[in-house]
């Protein structure tokens, strides 16, 4: 399927864009590319000083560069800010980033040809990953940069699986090497591209994420014979929240005639927090992930490029502004970390209440034969050292603050730090609900005789079982977890019936 640019996308369109979706522009967008382009051609012709387009970059803004060396301050631009290091970006992640970019120049204020924005396409419909280093940027430069290298035939790609320097690639595909004109490297490396393609991807994740910590939940809640009283609509609307009420409702809808938890009324006055306050917890992260979903789809309906052009090529207007810096979006990924860090922390807990013989009323650590086999006792261990590896990782990289540019640029807001931090927080949290699966599937197969799932909880159980067996001691519990991780990460939960 080929998503077009008409107005603006949302995380949605650039997150399908990143699994494979292709990417088109309708006539207007076109339409306003061609116009920015020509005003950016009439301001070289004229000459009026423009930032990037006749003049350096950063703190050398006040050098004026004369006509003949604009192309080639294009191409060098792309070359001295290609300074990522450290492993690849993965190939969804480097396509959310280009149908970003190419989100970006379609608003028409960018001022490149249409052979840059032709390219990134062909980019997207070939598959043609450029290898850009996940490590680098203190916002933007430096990942869009990596990109950009492969345009000019420098720099690397991966077509059909095999890693190309740039410019077999581009032959690989049917292109050339593209000679860059004014403004044009600027607004290759310029712009959130980089910090929106990576929050859209993590959005898309996140959302998968939050739908399977509710049903793995549920079917702990289940196991331990929770107090549903705890979940009554009435109750929960006491303290009012979009998204407490929706985990409220899957709960008791996946909860919906439960042998075990008829069993367990009246069983304790109230359950532990990890297990009473589900509501509240996955609910707040529930809201969290609305917002900063606005502020997403926000920040790709907004002109990023510094500067932005207008006008007419008559009346050309060129504006040195900071929209390129996304304290906002930057915020969002750091808030939405933090949420989905606490939902992680909660699972952790639950999957302890399982295993610990102290307050479970189960085989101690799940295990088949207790004493010869250990079950998931170093499993709880394993969730215990991500959910602290996610504490660590939640702490704001918005503060991080930094000076660069010869104090040019003396504020920094670090929104693709940012992003990269939240994609390795949901890294972390998809295992630790993989380890809680795998331990809630466990306890279910202990308890099977004493009474009946719910309809809702049996077919998460039934998935889990689909994808790994019960487990005796016979094998190394990792791969388990993968797999469990794996169905997490690549399918949504099953419906409750």
């Amino acid at each position: 399927m080929t998503i077009s640019i008409e107005g603006t996308l949302g995380w949605r369109e650039i997150a399908r864009v990143g699994m494979g979706e292709e990417l088109a522009l309708s006539q207007g967008a076109w339409d306003r590319v061609d116009n920015a382009s020509r005003i950016v051609e009439r301001i070289v012709e004229t000459g009026v000083r423009a930032y990037g387009v006749n003049t350096g970059v950063g703190a050398l803004s006040d050098t004026v560069v004369d006509r003949a060396s604009q192309s080639r301050l294009s191409r060098n631009i792309i070359l001295s800010h290609a300074c990522g290091v450290g492993p690849l970006l993965e190939a969804r992640e480097v396509r959310a980033i280009i149908a970003a970019q190419v989100a970006n120049f379609a608003h028409g204020h960018s001022g490149v040809r249409q052979e840059i924005l032709r390219h990134l396409l062909t980019f997207l419909a070939k598959d043609c990953i450029p290898e850009v280093p996940s490590k680098g940027s203190t916002g933007y430069l430096t990942h869009n940069a990596h990109t950009a290298l492969v345009l000019i035939g420098e720099g690397r790609a991966r077509v059909a699986g095999r890693s190309l320097n740039g410019r077999d690639a581009l032959d690989a595909i049917g292109l050339q090497p593209l000679v860059l004109g004014a403004k044009e490297g600027l607004s290759l490396v310029n712009g959130t591209a980089c910090a929106t393609g990576l929050s859209s991807v993590a959005m898309a994740r996140a959302e998968r994420l939050l739908d399977w910590a509710d049903a793995i939940a549920a079917l702990t809640l289940e196991a331990v014979g929770c107090q549903m009283a705890a979940f009554d609509e009435a109750v929960l609307a006491l303290r009012p929240s979009p998204g407490i009420a929706k985990v409220g409702a899957s709960l008791r809808h996946r909860l919906e005639g439960s042998g075990l938890i008829a069993a367990a009324i009246g069983r304790r006055t109230q359950d532990a927090l990890s297990l009473r306050s589900v509501p509240h917890a996955h609910g707040a992260a529930r809201d969290v992930f609305e917002r900063s979903g606005e502020v997403v789809d926000q920040e790709l309906a907004s002109v990023t490029d510094n500067p932005a052009v207008s006008g007419t090529a008559d009346n050309p207007v060129v504006s040195s502004e900071a929209h390129a810096v996304a304290p906002a979006l930057a915020q969002a990924a750091d808030s939405l970390a933090i949420a989905l860090a606490q939902i992680a922390a909660m699972s952790e807990r639950r999957m302890d209440r399982l295993v610990n013989p102290l307050v479970s009323g189960l085989p101690p650590f799940l295990a088949s034969d207790a004493g010869s086999n250990s079950g998931f006792m170093i499993a709880q261990y394993t969730a215990a050292a991500l959910s602290n590896e996610n504490r660590r990782l939640a702490a704001p990289a918005a503060l991080d603050g930094g000076l660069t540019s010869g104090l040019q640029e003396d504020f920094l807001a670090h929104p693709t730090a940012a992003a990269n931090k939240l994609l390795s927080v949901i890294d972390n949290a998809e295992y630790i609900l993989a380890i809680e699966l795998m331990a809630a599937a466990q306890a279910h197969d202990f308890l099977a005789p004493a009474a009946s799932r719910a309809r809702g909880t049996d077919a998460v159980h039934a998935v889990a079982r689909a994808a790994v067996s019960h487990y005796a001691d016979d094998r190394p519990l990792s791969g388990d977890m993968e797999r469990l991780r794996t169905l997490i990460a690549d399918t949504v939960p099953p419906a409750a019936a």
